[in-house]
């Protein structure tokens, strides 16, 4: 037998006293730029984000080539720019580090070991950046998700392995030994790489 619900008879089971015992269920339908503006009106510092027009302009350029490049600006970049000369020295180190073109560790090498001793450190926030610029440098987004879940059972190569082995001895100040370097060696690093 089919029932048609009339509007008289929702409103009854409505204001029916079952109904009332229930637990109230909110949906939450809010459109997702709504949900978005109240995510930007959250803080990310206790500290004031200055405004791209206050900015300098080295600092905002450098910004706007890190949005365009990975596609989102890291919090650390608009937390850091408060303070300019401390931004300025923070990133230089970045770059010479992650830029420096000597040995044979690549871009996407080099966000790994990041990725992989932010893991170990249980830093959530440099997890899930270095991961996005890890996809973005390997250009493999499934190897970054598998290295997110168990860099040791990801589908890395056996050199990468033994670079992140090293870059994790060296991060939780393990003893570090000539065994550790001939794992490398093996794998072609050189004295510079490590």
């Amino acid at each position: 037998m089919l029932t048609i619900i009339t509007t008289q008879s929702l409103l009854r089971l409505v204001t029916n006293r079952f109904w009332k015992k229930l637990p109230v269920v909110t949906l939450n339908l809010r459109l997702y730029e709504s949900q978005h503006q109240e995510e930007k009106s959250k803080p990310i510092s206790c500290y004031p984000i200055p405004y791209k027009k206050d900015l300098p302009f080295d600092i905002l350029e450098l910004m706007e080539e890190i949005e365009k490049k990975t596609g989102f600006l890291p919090n650390v970049f608009k937390v850091l720019s408060h303070w300019p000369l401390e931004y300025r020295a923070f990133f230089a180190y970045y770059n010479v580090i992650c830029n420096k073109k000597t040995g044979q560790l690549s871009r996407a090498d080099k966000e790994l070991i990041i990725l992989v001793t932010s893991l170990a450190n249980r830093c959530s926030y440099s997890v899930v950046v270095h991961s996005a610029w890890y996809r973005v440098f390997s250009k493999n987004p499934v190897l970054s998700d598998q290295v997110c879940i168990n860099w040791r059972k990801s589908d890395l190569p056996a050199w990468e392995k033994a670079m992140l082995e090293f870059a994790l001895a060296i991060s939780q100040a393990d003893d570090v030994t000539d065994d550790h370097f001939k794992k490398l060696e093996v794998h072609g690093f050189n004295q510079e790489d490590a």
